[in-house]
């Protein structure tokens, strides 16, 4: 499994969990914010809301926040947000793909390409990474839901392309397009996902040692630490061993 999972949960395991959650939240917010206004408020309307209030839901974000966050699409004063991709290289040749929601392309460009700068890596041009990444649907299940053989058989009859169980539960990839077809057949077999998302799913693995592997890891903490990113990807994997010693 590539290592940012993994990093993740070590990070939330050594603390931080409070400011990690409060930022979280507020992301949350933007894209349900976004979504509501580029559509209708209704998440039974809307996939692309009903898929956000879902995983705000998953992160166990509070009612009052989510409604907050749809009415503010309907401000006059609201921000206007922008999508955009960033692409580029962090060490060990690893790739990385940002994704932000900004209301100043400027600072936000600014920002990221100053992180990829202070990590020795660089900032590149749009698609100059995202090859080498496959742009697919991914729905999780907590293993509660059942045993690999039942979400495997549900999985095959959604339309879902892969899936695989792990200590950490059950991820089913399938076509983006196919994302809300395949989550709703997914929902009346198996119950409400834990996630439901759009992600940048790397072709092919990157090993790297425990001092890059530190090195990728800051990066990428950096970058999801900044309020206007949404997500990072990144094609790097950590041995076993190297990850044992980095929980350690």
């Amino acid at each position: 499994m590539a290592g940012h999972s993994q990093f993740k949960n070590i990070m939330h395991r050594k603390g931080r969990q409070d400011s990690v959650r409060s930022k979280m939240f507020s992301k949350l917010a933007r894209e349900i914010t976004v979504a509501a206004k580029a559509g209708l408020p209704d998440p039974s309307m809307n996939a692309s809301l009903r898929l956000a209030i879902q995983n705000a839901k998953a992160q166990s974000m509070p009612k009052d926040n989510i409604d907050r966050a749809i009415k503010k699409a309907s401000g006059s004063d609201g921000e206007n947000y922008e999508q955009i991709r960033y692409e580029g290289y962090g060490p060990g040749g690893t790739a990385v793909i940002v994704e932000a929601l900004t209301d100043n392309r400027n600072r936000t460009a600014s920002n990221v390409r100053s992180t990829f700068t202070k990590a020795g890596g660089a900032l590149g041009e749009t698609g100059s990474v995202s090859f080498s990444f496959d742009h697919v649907g991914e729905i999780t299940y907590k293993l509660a839901v059942g045993d690999a053989d039942k979400v495997m058989e549900a999985a095959i009859e959604a339309g879902a392309d892969d899936v695989t169980t792990d200590e950490d539960g059950h991820t089913i990839i399938c076509g983006f397009e196919a994302l809300n077809e395949v989550s709703k057949a997914l929902e009346s077999a198996l119950g409400e996902a834990e996630t439901v998302k759009i992600v940048w799913k790397p072709q092919n693995t990157i090993p790297v040692d425990e001092e890059k592997a530190l090195s990728v890891m800051k990066l990428i903490d950096v970058l999801e630490d900044d309020d206007d990113v949404q997500a990072v990807y990144s094609n790097f994997e950590v041995s076993d061993e190297v990850m044992a010693k980095l929980s350690a």
